[in-house]
């Protein structure tokens, strides 16, 4: 199929980045910074998300960005909203004369490329976030893997926020090793070295006047399952039988909120843990925390573990396939087995009473090397991967090379 002619390097990109829904994660917000850059860099951007969104993130979206809402991109695998949405996304990027088509996260990733692939776009770009077939079930696994065996083929490049993603994906024969580029999930390093706790901790730790600080364990991170948010309450009781005054804070909200609020009243958790919700400031709660911890099951690399690190606070975290790419066990943190929970609270429990072990960690913290995660980094080399596939003009894969 031949393509139409490539455009002029000198020439700004029409470029159109898709996401199943913005709310408050990291892939929504790598999405949203990538967007960002490019438009400040003069190329001609379109945000098309699906039905799900935040008002919250939405409002960090420069003004030079075109939103496109797409109602019929949801979430949930469902023939008839999918069919519509292959169609609806086929016709805006027609519309849009699109030189770029950059799709994250599972459910856009596999629509956009072969709406992308239908309407004849020169350059097709998939992020990613998160690998859909690690640590789910085998109807899920093999579902997943099949569509992304499927689509690699029509994918010119693949941008993988970490090394273990790239790896996952070309152990699993989802792309080649020359269309896989690492390129960290960045964002504004100095907002998080730089910050101060809040000035009303003590309302927002339920402290009384005159009472001391109490240790103060941080998890930012969107409440659903994969999260465990759940499962990490569960053995919050190991933590306060050790030490009792401690504050667990969960930033972040969900579909999961009210299943929270439920388990912590039934645990009777009531004084030790406190729900902050979405917090405009993130870096204000790392700031105020001791030791910062991350429970998930399936992650790429959490940019919410880069986020602690920069705010030189230890990490205690379930092993995660692209972890090790920041983290060093016993040196800027805690790294223990992903299916072994109790250990995850033990060894937080540990770190809150060895004061001179954690003070090293915060120190080992503060001194790693987060330059890749500079969000002005990020758009560079995101944009330097575009530039490289127009100048090159690889022709668009036949369907005949698509992958079973």
């Amino acid at each position: 199929m031949s393509l139409r002619p490539a455009p002029e390097e000198t020439r700004p990109l029409r470029i159109a980045h898709v996401i199943t829904r913005l709310i408050n994660g990291g892939a929504d917000e790598n999405t949203v910074l990538s967007c960002n850059h490019a438009a400040q860099r003069g190329h001609e951007v379109f945000l098309i998300h699906g039905a799900e969104t935040r008002p919250e993130i939405l409002e960090k979206v420069d003004a030079r960005v075109t939103v496109v809402p797409v109602a019929s991109l949801v979430r949930p695998i469902s023939p008839l909203s999918d069919t519509r949405a292959f169609y609806d996304l086929t016709r805006t990027f027609r519309r849009f004369g699109t030189d770029v088509v950059h799709t994250h996260t599972s459910k856009a990733g596999i629509l956009g490329r072969l709406a992308a692939r239908a309407s004849r776009v020169p350059v097709i770009v998939h992020g990613t976030h998160i690998v859909p077939f690690v640590n789910v079930g085998r109807a899920e696994k093999l579902l997943y893997l099949r569509a992304e065996r499927a689509v690699q083929g029509i994918t010119h490049a693949f941008i993988d926020v970490s090394t273990g993603m790239r790896d996952l994906c070309l152990e699993a024969g989802v792309g080649t090793s020359e269309r896989h580029h690492v390129i960290q999930s960045g964002f504004d390093l100095s907002r998080f070295k730089d910050a101060q706790a809040p000035e009303d901790w003590r309302g927002l730790l339920r402290v009384r006047p005159g009472e001391p600080r109490p240790p103060v364990l941080l998890m930012l991170a969107v409440f659903e399952p994969r999260k465990r948010h759940l499962d990490f309450l569960e053995r919050l009781p190991r933590i306060v039988a050790r030490v009792p005054a401690v504050r667990l804070v969960l930033a972040g909200d969900g579909k999961l909120r009210r299943p929270v609020e439920a388990r912590i009243r039934t645990l009777g958790l009531e004084r030790n843990v406190v729900l902050a919700g979405f917090y405009r400031h993130p870096e204000r709660l790392i700031a105020l925390a001791d030791v910062c911890v991350m429970a998930s099951v399936r992650e790429g690399l959490p940019r919410a573990v880069v986020q602690y690190l920069a705010g030189g606070k230890p990490v205690v975290v379930a092993d995660l396939p692209g972890i090790h790419d920041v983290l060093r066990d016993d040196v800027n943190g805690l790294v223990v087995p992903s299916q072994d929970l109790d250990a995850l609270a033990d060894s937080v429990a540990a770190l809150l009473e060895d004061d001179p072990r954690r003070a090293r960690l915060a120190r080992g913290a503060a001194a790693t090397d987060l330059s890749s995660w500079d969000a002005v980094r990020m758009g560079e080399r995101i944009e330097a991967v575009y530039a490289d596939l127009i100048r090159t003009s690889r022709p668009t894969p036949d369907l005949s090379a698509v992958s079973p």
